[in-house]
């Protein structure tokens, strides 16, 4: 018997305005347990479409399913309720700059339990030491690197188990090392707490290394799907620029102007 997908999003298309489309009959299935990557250029649409599935955007056309929800149809205590059930780790981290390490973990189990303390304690010492950071617990986000920074925003994002998992560009400005601890944790966590987790990114090596499947976004549409190694593979001309790098190719590397020639026969006639 096939599982029930944790997100399914079927023919959806977005637009902020009807000048500007950003989204075009997209469609994809992501399966319970499964990291999927959603890959592809800055301004191709795949935040929009990870805000789609959080519920901060509405689609203008198709069918979105969250953990058994049709967001299209919730109000708004019903998108509420569905994103309790989700944790995002944000580009940035954004860690609240005014609060300890351990705050910052224990704040939506304050905010959305009604734990009593020790629990909140001890379940924030789990998280941080599942992110290597018990010992920092009292520190503030100002004395932590930009990776440290990050595990903290990962162990709040999880802090209260949530069944799915957004990551937004979570390599993003990260040393090598720091890139390689949150590519681990993301795979970690995501099989030892049960959760489902898509991650946006451009960063082909990291993602690769810890997806189970991948979906490629150009220009608001899928463009190409499969598993890592297969889209290494790939002779999809836009996967084999973007997995390898290249310069030009179906993203040219000149943005559309006239001949050179034309250029250069008007500024003689206009010197």
């Amino acid at each position: 018997m096939a599982s029930v997908p944790i997100v399914e999003i079927d023919k959806v298309s977005f637009g902020y305005d009807a000048a500007r489309p950003v989204l075009h009959g997209v469609s994809l299935r992501i399966e319970p347990g499964s990291v999927v990557g959603i890959m592809g250029q800055s301004g191709c649409g795949k935040t929009t479409l990870l805000r789609i599935i959080a519920g901060w955007l509405k689609a203008s056309a198709g069918a979105t399913r969250v953990l058994g929800e049709s967001v299209h149809e919730l109000d708004s205590e019903g998108i509420y309720a569905l994103r309790r059930k989700m944790g995002m780790l944000f580009q940035f981290g954004a860690l609240f700059t005014d609060m300890t390490v351990f705050d910052n973990v224990a704040f939506q189990m304050r905010e959305h339990t009604d734990l009593p303390p020790d629990l909140v304690h001890d379940l924030v010492m789990m998280k941080l030491e599942a992110v290597g950071l018990r010992g920092a617990a009292q520190r503030m986000p100002s004395e932590l690197s930009g990776g440290m920074a990050r595990r903290v925003a990962l162990a709040r994002a999880v802090a209260l188990d949530p069944r799915l998992m957004l990551y937004d560009e979570p390599f993003t400005g990260l040393d090598p090392i720091s890139l390689g601890v949150i590519a681990r944790l993301i795979r970690t966590l995501n099989d030892s707490l049960g959760q489902t987790s898509i991650v946006v990114s451009h960063d082909v090596e990291e993602c690769f290394g810890i997806v189970d499947y991948v979906y490629f976004v150009s220009a608001g549409r899928i463009v190409a799907e499969g598993k890592p190694d297969a889209m290494r593979r790939s002779g999809e001309a836009f996967v084999k620029q973007f997995v390898r790098g290249e310069t030009d190719g179906p993203i040219p590397f000149h943005y559309p102007a006239p001949g050179y020639e034309a250029d250069l026969a008007a500024a003689a006639v206009h010197g």
